[in-house]
C-alpha cells in the first residue's frame, strides 16, 4: 500500500523533479480508468435504453427517456457532497471507496436486464444508483489537481478529465459488442429490429445478451479497486487532506455525505415526476424541473451544513468558495462546456434512434413518427462518435490554454458552439418532419461532431482558467462544485430533448442552448476578456 505524504509542494521545481512528477503521475494513471468507469456505469442507459427498443422492452420512448434523466440528476447531485470527499476522506480511501461501489450498479443492471418483463421503477432505481458514477468525477478532478503544479494544470486536468469522460465512448463501444457474446452465462434474447455495433448493422432475429452491458463492467472495477489501495496516495498535508484518520472512518464519512445527496436527488425526483407516471410506485408532484433543480442544489448543501464535528467544520472551511464571484462566474461557464458535453453524450444515441430511425409521416392529417425507417441509420454505429471526440481533443484544449490563456480559447469555441447547435437544430427540424429523414443525418452528424469538438475543447480551456483564478486549497473544491453543477447537463439535455421530440418541435431544444451559450460569451468577456478585468485572460 502506498504511504501517505505528509509534506506536498508540487510548485517547488526541485521537489516536483525529484519525486514529485514520479508520484502524481502514478497517481493520475490509477485515476483515469477508475474515472472513465465511473462515466461508463453513469451513462451506459443512453446505449441500453436503445437495446431496450431494439428488443421490444414494454416500456415507452419517452419512459426510456427519464432513465437517463434520472442517473443524470442523481450523478450531478452527488457530485456536490464529493466535491469535499478529498480534504475530509483522503485521495487513495476516496477513489478506492467510490470505485468500488460501483459495482453495485453495474451487478444490479446485469440481473434485471435479463428478464424483459422487469418493470419500469426496478429500471429507474438502477439508474438512481448510477449516479455513484456521476459522483465520481467531483472527488477525482479535486484530487489530481492537489497533486501537480499550476504551469501544467490544464494537461494533467485535461487528461484526467478527458480521458475519463471517454468512459463514455468505451462504454459504447464496449457494450454492444459485449452484448453479441454470451461471456457471462444467461438467457439470450431475440432482436425485433436490427441493431448495430461499431463494425456493422446486426439483423432482427440475432441473439443478444443485453444483461452484459451491466456485468462487463466487472471486469474492469475489480482490478481497478485494488490498483487504487495499493497505487494512490493520500496527501496528508495541512492544505490537501489534513485529518484523514482511518480508512474504515473514512469510509463511513464518504457514506454519509452520499447518503444525503441521495436523499436530496430523491426529493427532487420525486417533485418532479408526473402524478400519472408508470414507473415508481409513488406519485409525484410534476413541478417543473426549472423551479426543483435549483431547491435540490440548496437542499443537498444544507443538508451537508448540518455535519456537526470535524466534519461540519472541515467542510464551513471550503464553503469559503461561495464567497468567491469567480466560483459563480466559472459555474456557469463550465456549464456550458461540460454540461453540454455530457448531456449530449447522454442523450445522442438516443436521438438518432427516434429522429432518423422511424419515418415521420402524415397519415389523417397527422403527422406520425411510428414507423420504423429501414434506411435509417444505426443508433449504435454512431452514438460513440461524438462523446470520442469530445473526450479525445480536451487535453489537446488544455495544453492550447496553457499557451493562449484559458479565457480566450472559451470564448472562440463558445462562438462555435452557438453557430453548431443552431445548424444542428434546423437540420433536426428538417429530419422530424421527413418521411425520408436519413437525407439529413450527415450534416446533422457534421455538426453535431463539431459541437462535440468544441465543449471538448472548452472543457479544457476552463480547467486551466480555474487553475490560475483560485489558490491551493480552493482550486480542488471549486473543480468540484462546478462540475457538479455542471452535470446536471446529463438530467436537463435528455430531459428537455424528450420533452421536445414528443412535442415534434426538436429544434427548440437546440435553440434554447444556443441562447445558453452566448450569454456565457458574455460572461466570459466581463469576468477575464474586458479592458479591466479582473483577471486578465487567465
Amino acid at each position: 500500500m502506498a504511504k501517505d505524504i505528509e509534506q506536498w509542494n508540487p510548485e517547488d521545481p526541485a521537489e516536483w523533479e525529484s519525486r514529485g512528477k514520479t508520484i502524481a503521475n502514478r497517481n493520475l494513471w490509477i485515476s483515469i480508468p477508475s474515472l472513465l468507469c465511473g462515466f461508463a456505469v453513469w451513462l451506459y442507459w443512453g446505449i441500453i435504453t436503445v437495446q431496450m427498443l431494439n428488443l421490444g422492452f414494454p416500456i415507452a420512448k419517452g419512459e426510456l427517456f427519464t432513465l437517463m434523466a434520472i442517473a443524470g440528476l442523481t450523478g450531478a447531485t452527488l457530485r456536490i457532497p464529493s466535491t469535499f470527499f478529498i480534504r475530509i476522506a483522503g485521495g487513495r480511501n476516496t477513489i478506492f471507496f467510490t470505485t468500488a461501489l460501483l459495482m453495485i450498479p453495474a451487478i444490479g443492471t446485469g440481473f434485471a436486464l435479463q428478464d424483459i418483463n422487469t418493470p419500469l421503477w426496478q429500471f429507474q432505481i438502477l439508474a438512481f444508483l448510477s449516479g455513484f458514477g456521476g459522483g465520481n468525477f467531483a472527488s477525482s478532478m479535486s484530487n489530481i489537481s492537489f497533486f501537480f503544479p499550476k504551469k501544467v494544470q490544464g494537461y494533467s486536468l485535461g487528461m484526467n478529465a478527458g480521458l475519463g469522460n471517454f468512459g463514455v465512448t468505451t462504454m459504447q463501444i464496449l457494450v454492444p459488442l459485449f452484448m453479441t457474446i454470451g461471456i457471462f452465462g444467461g438467457e439470450p434474447m431475440i432482436l425485433q429490429n436490427t441493431s448495430g455495433t461499431l463494425i456493422g448493422k446486426i439483423p432482427a432475429g440475432t441473439e443478444t445478451y443485453i444483461q452484459n452491458a451491466g456485468f462487463v463492467w466487472l471486469l474492469f472495477l475489480v482490478p481497478l479497486a485494488f490498483a487504487g489501495w495499493w497505487g494512490m496516495n493520500n496527501i496528508t498535508d495541512e492544505h490537501v487532506s489534513p485529518n484523514v484518520g482511518n480508512p474504515l472512518g473514512a469510509f463511513a464519512k464518504i457514506s454519509f455525505m452520499l447518503v444525503l445527496g441521495f436523499v436530496a436527488a430523491a426529493s427532487g425526483l420525486w417533485l418532479m415526476l408526473p402524478q400519472t407516471t408508470s414507473g415508481l410506485p409513488t406519485s409525484g408532484f410534476g413541478i417543473s424541473k426549472w423551479i426543483v433543480l435549483p431547491l435540490v442544489i440548496a437542499f443537498t448543501v444544507f443538508l451537508l451544513k448540518l455535519i456537526p464535528g470535524e466534519v461540519g467544520s472541515n467542510l464551513k472551511r471550503q464553503y469559503k468558495i461561495f464567497n468567491n464571484k469567480h466560483t459563480w462566474a466559472m459555474t456557469v461557464i463550465y456549464t456550458m462546456t461540460f454540461g453540454s458535453f455530457i448531456g449530449f453524450a447522454a442523450a445522442f444515441g438516443l436521438s438518432i434512434k427516434v429522429i432518423f430511425g422511424f419515418q415521420h409521416l402524415v397519415v389523417d392529417g397527422v403527422l406520425t413518427h411510428n414507423t420504423p425507417n429501414p434506411a435509417g441509420p444505426s443508433a449504435l454505429m454512431f452514438a460513440w462518435t461524438g462523446p470520442f471526440i469530445g473526450a479525445l481533443i480536451r487535453p489537446v484544449g488544455g495544453m492550447i490554454a496553457d499557451k493562449l490563456g484559458g479565457a480566450r480559447v472559451t470564448q472562440y469555441i463558445s462562438i462555435v458552439m452557438v453557430a453548431s447547435a443552431l445548424g444542428v437544430a434546423y437540420f433536426m427540424k428538417q429530419a422530424y418532419a421527413s418521411a425520408t429523414p436519413q437525407e439529413y443525418f450527415i450534416p446533422f452528424l457534421i455538426l453535431f461532431l463539431i459541437l462535440f469538438a468544441a465543449t471538448g475543447i472548452g472543457n479544457g480551456s476552463t480547467f486551466r482558467t480555474i487553475a490560475m483564478v483560485f489558490d491551493r486549497e480552493q482550486a480542488g473544491p471549486v473543480l468540484g462544485w462546478t462540475s457538479a453543477v455542471a452535470a446536471y447537463g446529463a438530467f436537463i439535455i435528455p430531459k428537455v430533448l424528450g420533452e421536445e421530440i414528443k412535442a415534434a418541435t426538436p429544434e427548440l431544444a437546440l435553440y434554447g442552448f444556443a441562447v445558453f451559450y452566448g450569454i456565457c460569451i458574455v460572461i466570459n468577456w466581463w469576468f477575464y476578456l474586458r479592458p479591466g478585468a479582473y483577471v486578465k485572460n487567465p
